[in-house]
């Protein structure tokens, strides 16, 4: 069963900094603009680490890890005199106004291999984004966000409420989520912590970049230490309770561009998807979700309903994501790039602002079927689920070392 440790957390000294200066999204969802603003904000914001850029004489990997030293031996960042475990909550509204909290604990889990223990991945990933967060890896020996674990075992959700006091840490973040932490240090609940995350299955529900990279990274280790990986062998991930609310998903839309001029997409699509036309685009989610189809859009005022076809020989069984559905129709189509766009307002911009550009609205996956299909030992595309609210980077890192 998953191994889940407490450890000594570095993190930056509020006399020093203000939190909501400092911290950022995960890299993965910061766009130019965002970095650019988030470096403005403070010369110690993490993302000048997460996302460093290139220096006189210097690349970028070797400049985040000297920058991350640098901030330790400066005092900016301090090392917890004790391993503990972090409470971590994100208090945010539901896009029907409701109030919602996720309740978790930061820790270091175990890094295993696919089909080799119980932490179990559910979606692919892209080699060339693991090469990027693996030499950051190399250079900074410190994993800087954590991946977001589900735990089938019940009562972690009451244990991570256990510690009370006031929280060590706190921020609002950009579209007012409040993030909060407390440390747990305590012996008998740090155990009971780490029995209770030991007792089930892990399903990474987040973080599969992150995850794939410190797999190849522990295994880098252990080449070059007789099969030892002292550190290596374990990463900061957030691990939640999969119970209804703990975790919001959202889907990812596709933008597809590059197909050749007067291509007929919609025809091209119909030995996989039943078409119909749909109306306005700010309607086509709401009629989604009636009809359990995907949205094709054309255009702001030209949309369309894809309805899947049954696909020949298909069983009762776990139903396929659209992700997956859609990877097969477009497999078949003429040379294009995809791109991946999670807000509607975005899909619009991208659509309008170059002829020949398409867009295919995604349903969400729903949190239990991405459990089963990591249980089965399945995968979904990559790009298929999109988290949120999203833990925030620079709240606790956790060095390889400590």
């Amino acid at each position: 069963m998953p191994r889940f440790e407490p450890f000594p957390g570095v993190r930056y000294d509020l006399a020093r900094v203000d939190l909501d200066d400092v911290v950022a999204p995960p890299y993965d969802v910061i766009g130019p603009d965002d970095q650019l603003a988030l470096e403005a904000r403070s010369p110690y914001n993490v993302v000048r680490i997460d996302l460093a850029r290139d220096e006189a004489g210097t690349d970028r990997y070797t400049a985040a890890g000297r920058r991350f030293d640098d901030w330790l031996a400066a005092g900016i960042l301090r090392t917890d005199p004790e391993p503990g475990f972090y409470a971590y909550r994100m208090g945010y509204h539901d896009p029907e106004g409701l109030s919602r909290q996720i309740v978790g604990v930061l820790g270091a889990l175990e890094v295993v291999a696919p089909g080799q223990g119980d932490v179990l991945p559910h979606e692919e990933t892209q080699p060339k984004v693991r090469d990027d967060r693996l030499r950051l890896l190399r250079a900074c020996q410190a994993d800087l966000s954590p991946v977001w674990g589900l735990s089938m075992a019940e009562g972690l959700t009451e244990l991570a409420s256990a510690g009370g006091g006031a929280p060590v840490a706190r921020c609002t973040d950009e579209e007012g989520v409040h993030h909060r932490l407390w440390r747990l240090t305590q012996p008998g609940l740090v155990e009971a912590i780490a029995a209770t995350v030991a007792s089930a299955p892990v399903v990474i529900a987040d973080g599969h970049h992150r995850y794939a990279t410190a797999l190849a990274h522990r295994d880098e280790v252990r080449a070059a230490n007789g099969g030892a990986a002292p550190g290596a062998d374990l990463l900061l991930a957030l691990v939640c309770e999969l119970t209804d609310g703990q975790a919001s998903v959202r889907p990812i839309h596709r933008v597809v561009r590059g197909l050749p001029g007067g291509f007929n997409l919609v025809a091209a699509l119909e030995p996989f998807f039943e078409p119909a036309p749909a109306g306005a685009l700010a309607s086509l989610p709401d009629r989604m979700a009636e009809a359990g189809a995907l949205g094709l859009v054309l255009g702001p005022e030209r949309t369309f309903l894809l309805v899947p076809r049954a696909a020949p020989g298909a069983g009762a069984g776990e139903p396929q994501p659209d992700a997956a559905l859609l990877d097969a129709a477009l497999a078949i189509l003429p040379a294009h790039t995809l791109t991946f766009e999670h807000a509607l307002d975005a899909v619009s911009a991208a659509v309008t602002s170059a002829p020949g550009t398409a867009a295919v609205l995604l349903r969400p996956v729903d949190v239990r079927q991405i459990a089963r299909t990591a249980v089965a030992g399945r995968t979904m595309p990559t790009k298929t689920t999109f988290f949120h609210p999203k833990p925030r980077t620079g709240m606790v890192f956790r060095r390889l070392s400590g």
